[in-house]
C-alpha cells in the first residue's frame, strides 16, 4: 500500500510577530514550507503528499510552492481546521487507504532522509513512532505557580519532533474517536491522540537536533545559519 505524507501548514504562528504565517516566510530565498516538502518529494518510499493549509492560502500554495518547485507528489491541498488536530483529521480523510502515514509540521524545514528512513523502519516494526531527541538541559516540573516541584531524570526526557509515523488505519481510528469525544482533551501531538484514544504505546526514534521548528524570529536566524553552513 502507498505511504502518504501529511504536511501541516495551517498554523497562524502568533509568536513570530509577523502578518505572514511562519511557514511562508522566506528562508534563504525560499518559503520555509518548501524545504520539508522537498525532502518528502525526494524520498523514494513516500508515494503521495497531502498539504493542509488555510483555505485562503490554497491557491498560493498551488502556484507559488507546488507548481513553482515541481513538487508533483503533492496530490491534494486541503483546508485545515481551527486547531492542529482538526487539520490532521482533514489530512487523514484526504489520504484515503494507505499503509503508513507520516504527519509532519511544515514549519520544520530541516527534516532529512535519515529521519524519514528511521521513522519508516520503526513504524513498520511498532505501528506507531515519533521522531525526537533526548533533552540537553535539566528539566523542572512546575506546580503552575512558578515553583519547581520535581526534576525528572534527564536521560528519560525527550523533546518530541515530527514526523510522527503510524499505521494509517490505527491513527485514523484514534482521530475518529477524538473527533467524536466531548473535546475536553488538550491534544498537543498525534502520539497523544493514539495513547489516549487507543491506549497504544508509541516508539521513540532519533530525529535530529537540527530538526527545529520555526516558531520565533530567532529560529529563522538559526535556520539561515544551518543552510549557509550546508552550502559553504
Amino acid at each position: 500500500m502507498k505511504n502518504v505524507g501529511i504536511v501541516l501548514a495551517a498554523g497562524r504562528g502568533k509568536r513570530m510577530h509577523t502578518t505572514v504565517q511562519k511557514q511562508y516566510l522566506l528562508l534563504c530565498g525560499k518559503p520555509v514550507l518548501y524545504y520539508s516538502l522537498k525532502v518528502f518529494q525526494d524520498c523514494p518510499f513516500i508515494d503521495e503528499l497531502i498539504l493542509v493549509t488555510g483555505k485562503d492560502e490554497i491557491d498560493y500554495c498551488q502556484e507559488e510552492i507546488v507548481r513553482k518547485f515541481n513538487l508533483d507528489k503533492v496530490k491534494k491541498i486541503v483546508p485545515g481546521g481551527k486547531e492542529r488536530y482538526h487539520s490532521v483529521y482533514e489530512g487523514l480523510k484526504a489520504a484515503g487507504e494507505c499503509g503508513l502515514v507520516f504527519i509532519h509540521d511544515g514549519a520544520r524545514p530541516f527534516v532529512d532522509q535519515g529521519i524519514l528512513e528511521r521513522t519508516r523502519n520503526a513504524a513498520e516494526a511498532f505501528r506507531a513512532c515519533v521522531a525526537g531527541m533526548p533533552v540537553k538541559d535539566t528539566i523542572k516540573l512546575s506546580d503552575g505557580s512558578g515553583t519547581a516541584v520535581e526534576t525528572p531524570r534527564r536521560d528519560l526526557v525527550w523533546m518530541v519532533q515530527t514526523p510522527q509515523v503510524f499505521d494509517c488505519a490505527l491513527i485514523r481510528e484514534a482521530y475518529r474517536k477524538l473527533m467524536e469525544s466531548d473535546g475536553t482533551l488538550a491534544v498537543t501531538d498525534d502520539a497523544m491522540v493514539l495513547e489516549t484514544m487507543e491506549g497504544k504505546k508509541v516508539h521513540l526514534v532519533e530525529g535530529s537536533y537540527r530538526n527545529i521548528k520555526i516558531t520565533t524570529p530567532e529560529d529563522l536566524l538559526v535556520g539561515e545559519a544551518f543552510l549557509k553552513a550546508e552550502n559553504a
